[in-house]
């Protein structure tokens, strides 16, 4: 390998960083986890991301193995000027998960996952994905408010707030932490919970990576499970007037362990739609009840009596399988791009843009989404945790999806914008922080987080003065 070459592929926001070969000899020494390199023959897998679009080369990647190897690379990149990224999953639609000609650390080697049942509690490492999680808490009927997508990562996910089927009954995934371990700027390994560093640990409650790596989250478990009743049922696009209507009306009584998420968009290929009807425009409800079965059933019912479905797939399942049901439908090097808004109803004229956008999808892996989050999180106060928006009732995210061989990507991304555009007026003024994409601005953050960005800018000024873990969705320490 050319090591003059290697070296020259060092940049910070564009500018050539000139690094020795005993510099990273001695890095190397420090380190248990492996340093990876262009050629290496991890290199790509450690740097390929979700979304196909995102396509960066970081000059090393780091695959640590505990603590001690992040405080190595957190030293190291502070001290010469690296940028620095964290890779948890690698979901992040804005793909800030690897740094351009810097440090990447790839935490897919730190998985480990530790089950209380008495105390009700998950110890979880961050390179876990969602389903890592899941598979051993429902080994004890036990689970925490997660996604949609099990190969999500934990990691940022739970940063940036985190929302699944049972946020309506137990709130955002950070209502649910109990407390993290981090490595800070400065190279500290800190504990942060309600009782130490509480400023801190607000923060981290919705701030995203902004103050450090996690390398440690604890979290509350809730009975839920193993069985549930779940699962899609959907009917012909024509009859998107008469379903949204149904959606609404449904959601607006629906008990808390019942959470319902629309979707227009093609039937995908899967084995369960009739071939008839596959690439073909649809409307369908996934629901997921996590309530007594009897009660499923029968919360269900309307639904399923409503007539003229076709494709009804509702019914009893694990709560692992309904947690892994969307994955296929969101595979990995794909192309995305996503807005995003938060509602707090669903006034008619709502109900007609998502009809009316959802007829002109570009792609069969374009689609509209509305999820059902209402319930716990509302239970709180807005400055309970930096996440915010717990006047959120529904999270709408119109998701534009393409093949890496369709070169029709500006359609696409013209589709979703114009769809947003359209909805915009009726949003809370707030949304998803995860679903941002890389070409949202700062007034977009602040949107996000409303009157709790000041206090995120402040707590950032203290930890992260020179913010170095600026990959994310950034908050610039204040002056």
């Amino acid at each position: 390998m050319d090591e003059a070459k290697d070296i020259a592929a060092l940049t910070v926001d564009g500018r050539p960083i000139a690094l020795g070969a005993r510099d990273i000899e001695a890095f190397q020494g420090g380190l248990r986890g492996s340093l990876v390199r262009a050629g290496d023959p991890a290199y790509e897998d450690s740097r390929k991301l979700w979304n196909g679009m995102i396509d960066r080369k970081p000059a090393f990647v780091v695959r640590p193995t505990g603590t001690a190897d992040v405080v190595e690379c957190v030293n190291f990149a502070r001290g010469r000027g690296l940028l620095l990224s964290i890779k948890g999953g690698g979901h992040n639609i804005a793909g800030t998960a690897v740094a351009e000609g810097g440090l990447t650390l790839d935490m897919s080697r730190m998985k480990g996952v530790f089950v209380d049942p008495t105390e009700r509690r998950v110890q979880v490492q961050p390179g876990c994905i969602l389903g890592d999680v899941d598979r051993e808490t429902q080994l004890h009927g036990l689970a925490t408010p997660f996604g949609f997508v099990s190969e999500t990562g934990v990691a940022g996910l739970t940063l940036g707030g985190g929302f699944g089927y049972l946020t309506r009954r137990f709130g955002w995934s950070v209502d649910n932490l109990l407390e993290l371990e981090i490595v800070t700027a400065d190279g500290r390994v800190v504990r942060a919970s309600n009782q130490e560093h509480p400023e801190l640990f607000w923060a981290l409650r919705g701030g995203g990576g902004n103050f450090g790596v996690v390398t440690s989250f604890a979290y509350r478990l809730h009975s839920v499970g193993p069985r549930i009743v779940g699962g899609l049922i959907a009917w012909p696009a024509d009859r998107a007037a008469e379903i949204l209507e149904l959606y609404r009306r449904t959601t607006a009584s629906a008990p808390r362990e019942l959470c319902l998420v629309l979707t227009m968009r093609f039937a995908p290929p899967a084995p369960f739609i009739p071939p008839e009807w596959r690439g073909k425009p649809i409307v369908g409800i996934i629901a997921c009840h996590t309530g007594s079965l009897e009660q499923g059933r029968r919360d269900l019912a309307p639904l399923k009596e409503f007539g003229g479905a076709i494709v009804d797939v509702i019914a009893e399942k694990t709560y692992v399988q309904q947690q892994s049901m969307l994955d296929a439908t969101q595979p990995k090097g794909n192309h995305y791009y996503w807005k995003s808004e938060y509602l707090s109803a669903l006034p008619d004229r709502v109900l007609s843009v998502i009809r009316e956008h959802g007829a002109r999808e570009t792609s069969p892996l374009c689609q509209m989404v509305l999820f059902h989050i209402g319930g716990a999180i509302g239970e709180k106060g807005p400055q309970d945790g930096a996440v915010g928006n717990r006047d959120a009732a529904y999270a709408m995210v119109v998701a534009g999806g393409w093949p890496p061989s369709d070169g029709a990507g500006q359609k696409h991304i013209a589709w979703v914008r114009n769809a947003w555009e359209s909805l915009r007026p009726f949003s809370t003024g707030g949304h998803y922080i995860n679903f941002q994409t890389a070409d949202e601005g700062e007034e977009r953050i602040r949107a996000s987080y409303g009157q709790n960005f000041a206090r995120l800018a402040e707590i950032k000024a203290k930890y992260d003065p020179q913010n170095l873990f600026r990959m994310n969705r950034n908050i610039s320490p204040s002056a």
